[in-house]
């Protein structure tokens, strides 16, 4: 196996015998498969569509598809292999579908691909998960499966090829609560199938930019979804205690999970807290109305095995952010939607939640309250503009010198104590701006306020990362200045896909001098870091001190 998707990659350059997150060489080849066939589906559904035909299967296919291989998702072998397999029907209906409508168009028999891109388009896969796994150790990233690639050009479709998956994963939540654009699939078909094509360096970076692009709008329709869904989130506290009785953790993302599983256990005498992502939960309407969302319990990901361990109740984990589930708990641990550990038990598209809910009052959960503080979140872009004049007027008057944005993935990594550093270190007159589950490197610290405003303001989940964007948006507008011209500095960390997916839509938007950390990815071949460095400034953390003198000048 090889995989150098994560931040995590093993020895700074890859992992070759078991993944970082715990994925086996059997998974990993399973995953390089999967992958492979979304390519073949999207060959023929490009062309599908060129001809006005849809492909709907194949939409579904290629987001389902493309999640499972991101980062802390589906780790169970029988799952992928049923995915390769229902991948392999998509990519006969979709052929089927290209050719009748080619047919129909031109009265005659529609041309086979037959150039390299027919190795994707035409394999069929065996029988055992056996056959499944020899196939795609043939078919990592180093293979050459579509012809030679220089490192430069094998370095920008991984970069586009994880875009895509973290595009998949905001598009996947955006489904569950009905919303979508055809036009976006479409773009997915057609950037899978030309990474089966040789193409140059500069057209593969503006191929990577338009991926930035299309998952902007794919930020976008989730903040609808969201906020049509649930409520726009408004200004919220979090306790972060605990209440005596049975309890239900749930972890991950998925907003429509917790609100099913919330109405559910309406009237059972259950307390259901959140875990890592889905703190911001609490900051909508529609959700925060149920008395029993007591509050959150632990931090992000990376510390669950310890938090899991310790609750004393049922856990369910609704998408990704999975980690290996020790005996200690796996009988209490219950996964749905992508995410997936053979042997943990799997609530289906059905959405019974019935099972957690009996291991939760069998368990009976934590045997007296404990105490916790408060903690705020919930200032998405719709409630930051509603005090805008008083930000506009703060900064205008001097009291609030600097924003900071410093948001991202959380991990493993010790070089991420920078981040709390860097939070700790920085001028009373700076606001400081979070997302995603980054913020637990600080977010239970006292920042104070200025004026009325606080200091600190969580935005929300990495899947609110659009309303970050709005945020630099109108207050660009309102200062009648570019965001590059804002005093706004960007402090980015980041560890799988989904964080790749937004790097490349502040890149679409021409925003510079983003700091990145706490390693630069392995995937990026020097050339084209050094395009990213000439291009948009990118640039590794360094130092605390170092960085906040670049930023703020020696006067800081």
């Amino acid at each position: 196996m090889f995989c150098y998707q994560c931040e995590e990659k093993a020895k700074g350059t890859g992992c070759t015998t078991r993944g970082v997150c715990g994925k086996d060489p059997d998974v990993a080849a399973l995953q390089d498969l999967l992958v492979f066939q979304m390519k073949g589906i999207a060959l023929y559904a490009s062309k599908a569509r060129e001809l006005g035909a849809e492909t709907p299967e194949a939409d579904t296919l290629i987001t389902e598809g493309l999640f499972a291989t991101t980062t802390n998702v589906n780790f169970d072998p029988e799952r992928l292999a049923d995915l390769i397999r229902r991948a392999q029907d998509v990519k006969e209906s979709t052929r089927r579908t290209y050719k009748e409508t080619y047919r129909k168009k031109d009265g005659d028999q529609a041309p086979e691909i037959k150039e390299a891109t027919a190795a994707a388009a035409q394999w069929k896969p065996g029988e055992t998960i056996k056959d499944l796994v020899a196939r795609g150790e043939k078919l990592g990233i180093k293979s050459e499966v579509f012809g030679p690639e220089t490192e430069d050009t094998r370095a920008l479709k991984e970069l586009i090829t994880y875009g895509l998956k973290g595009m998949a994963a905001y598009l996947h939540h955006a489904r569950v609560l009905g919303y979508d654009d055809r036009k976006v699939y479409g773009f997915m078909h057609e950037a899978l199938a030309s990474l089966t094509t040789q193409q140059s360096v500069d057209d593969l970076v503006s191929l990577a930019l338009k991926v930035g692009e299309v998952n902007l709008k794919v930020m976008e329709i989730l903040d609808q979804a969201h906020n049509e869904t649930f409520g726009s989130p408004e200004p919220s506290p979090v306790f972060l205690g605990a209440k005596k009785g049975p309890a239900i953790l749930v972890s991950g993302h998925d907003l429509m999970d917790l609100y099913l599983l919330l109405k559910q256990t309406e009237g059972k005498g259950i307390n259901i807290y959140t875990h890592g992502e889905m703190l911001p939960a609490r900051a909508y309407p529609e959700l925060k109305k149920f008395t029993h969302l007591a509050g959150n319990y632990g931090g992000a990901w990376q510390d669950q095995q310890k938090d899991f361990e310790a609750f004393p109740g049922a856990i369910l984990v609704t998408t990704n952010c999975l980690q290996k589930p020790r005996d200690s708990y796996k009988n209490n641990i219950f996964t749905t939607g992508p995410v997936a550990w053979p042997e943990v038990r799997h609530i289906g598209p059905s959405k019974d939640f019935t099972p957690v809910i009996e291991k939760a009052l069998e368990m009976k959960g934590f045997p007296e309250d404990l105490d916790g503080k408060t903690i705020l979140t919930g200032f998405a872009h719709r409630a930051v503009m509603k005090v805008a004049d008083k930000v506009i007027e703060a900064v205008k008057s001097g009291k609030i010198r600097h924003f900071f944005l410093i948001g991202g993935c959380d991990g493993r990594n010790p070089k991420r104590s920078y981040y709390t550093e860097l939070a700790k270190a920085i001028p009373d007159d700076c606001v400081i701006l979070t997302l995603a589950c980054g913020k637990y490197r600080f977010n239970n610290l006292d920042f104070g306020t200025i004026g009325d405003l606080p200091r600190l303001m969580d935005i929300g989940q990495c899947n609110d990362a659009y309303s970050a964007v709005q945020i630099a948006l109108a207050l660009a507008k309102a200062f009648d200045c570019s965001v590059n011209d804002l005093p706004l500095s960007l402090v980015i960390s980041w560890y799988e896909q989904k964080a790749v997916g937004i790097l490349l839509s502040l890149l679409y938007l021409g925003i510079k001098d983003i700091r990145l950390g706490p390693s630069l990815p392995a995937f990026v071949s020097p050339n084209v870091l050094q395009v990213l460095v000439d291009t948009f400034g990118i640039k590794p953390i360094s130092t605390v001190e170092e960085d906040l003198k670049a930023i703020l000048g020696s006067d800081r």
